[in-house]
């Protein structure tokens, strides 16, 4: 097909997306849904001109999904207002960590005794379908950083942080089928990439975030130089950060992550948000936005806001243009018995237990671990993984299974979540508001409890 067609076909997409905003924020529909269905159409209908066979294209995919990643993960570290360490991050470090690892060892198990996989491909598989999905689980996450809700927060959190800690499990699976050096003994992989990679990954983050943002605002407040290209400080803040935690040999999902949280944690404001993000800067006024750039109690909100607005813009368009691919390579996964009842084990079963063991000794309500449970959103993060995978062996035995169940999991997860996410959060909203105005609290929690952690 011509690039005129495609550009007719994606500008409708987006066209219709634009004015078709608000009425799916009231369905129980999500932007996702509709690129899958468009793309799955575009695929059998034979419009796509390459129908892309994922182990044929695989490394495209895997850059892609890589930028869509990264951009989110960036986002993600500019929504959480809370310091470094506290109580807390307890919740989402749990749940990225222990709660992860379970899931994997779940999936492993389930891959080895019913796919008939063997260890290395089963353990794999578990590291490409345990992480959640930090872009297409917007509706689920913090909307500002001063959002304190637990629910929200342990979700933001865990999606920012387990597609890091996914990579240590995939690079185990890599190795037990050969593709991957994990030294004497795994001694490698503990050192290199579990400890240093989980832990190198946060520092170089956190470190490169805290200078740049402490740099610009420096040169701002003081000199008014560096004004203005702020979409430059965040396309460059996450270059900066990917690229030298690979160098080093550590995560760069961790990096980019962290390198947000740093920056926001510089840019803090000194006021309510409120007092930053109105007047005729907004409106285009190139004065006015030079003085909120400048000033210096104001210039590092100022900052934030504008980079976090363009992250969010490019996170949209990125989310359509993966979310449409995945559609369209939706012909090479198998929907039979096989792969359905696995589907429903991750999220029924492996998902709801993972979280309650990871969680075992918190403080947390029981709906808020029912939420936590369901909205396991499995999306662009694996979809990551897979490729990675592929790109480095499409030719095993192994590779079609675990390509066929990855493809149906992140589908199904856009389905089944995007028409549940609008009413149970929702309702959600309702019973904390409930909480705020009255003793209706959930069994098994104290009201100081439930107040202080909601």
């Amino acid at each position: 097909m011509s690039f005129q067609f495609w550009a007719v076909a994606l500008g409708a997409l987006m066209i219709a997306m634009a004015l078709g905003s608000s009425l799916l924020k009231r369905l129980p529909l999500s932007a996702s849904m509709l690129y899958l269905a468009a793309g799955y159409g575009l695929g059998v209908a034979g419009i796509w001109p390459l129908l892309p066979d994922p182990r044929q294209f695989a490394a495209l995919v895997e850059r892609g999904s890589l930028i869509a990643l990264l951009i989110s993960l960036f986002s993600v570290g500019l929504k959480l207002g809370l310091p470094y360490w506290g109580r807390r991050w307890i919740l989402p470090m749990r749940l990225a960590l222990l709660s992860m690892m379970i899931t994997v060892a779940l999936i492993a198990a389930a891959g080895m005794v019913f796919l008939k996989l063997p260890l290395g491909a089963a353990i794999l598989l578990g590291g490409i379908l345990a992480p959640t999905d930090p872009v297409l689980a917007a509706d689920v996450q913090v909307e500002e950083p001063t959002d304190r809700d637990r629910l929200r927060f342990s979700l933001t959190g865990e999606g920012a942080l387990n597609d890091g800690a996914a990579f240590p499990f995939v690079m185990l699976g890599l190795g037990m089928v050969g593709l991957h050096d994990l030294g004497p003994a795994g001694m490698r992989w503990i050192t290199v990439d579990l400890l240093w990679a989980l832990a190198g990954g946060l520092l170089i983050g956190i470190l490169l975030g805290h200078v740049i943002g402490k740099l610009v605002l420096y040169l701002r407040t003081s000199h008014n130089e560096a004004v203005g290209l702020d979409e430059f400080i965040s396309l460059g803040l996450i270059g900066l950060a990917y690229g030298a935690a690979q160098i080093a040999y550590a995560s760069g999902f961790l990096a980019v992550f962290a390198a947000g949280l740093a920056l926001q944690r510089v840019t803090r404001p000194p006021r309510p948000p409120s007092q930053v993000d109105t007047g005729p800067a907004i409106l285009g006024d190139r004065g006015a936005q030079a003085a909120l750039a400048t000033h210096p109690e104001l210039a590092g909100p100022y900052m934030t806001r504008v980079v976090r607005n363009f992250n969010e813009q490019l996170e949209r368009i990125a989310e359509l243009l993966i979310v449409l691919l995945v559609g369209v390579m939706l012909p090479y996964a198998r929907f039979d018995f096989r792969s359905l009842v696995f589907v429903v084990f991750i999220f029924l079963l492996a998902r709801p237990i993972s979280v309650w063991l990871g969680l075992i000794g918190e403080s947390v309500s029981r709906e808020q671990q029912v939420m936590i449970s369901w909205f396991g959103i499995r999306g662009i993060g694996s979809v990551y993984y897979l490729m990675f995978v592929l790109n480095r062996n499409p030719v095993d035995a192994w590779v079609t299974p675990v390509l066929s169940l990855t493809l149906s999991t992140v589908a199904v997860s856009i389905i089944v979540h995007g028409i549940s996410v609008t009413p149970l959060m929702a309702h959600y909203a309702r019973r904390q508001q409930k909480l705020e105005r009255g003793p209706s609290l959930s069994p098994g929690v104290d009201e100081s409890e439930e107040k202080k952690l909601s």
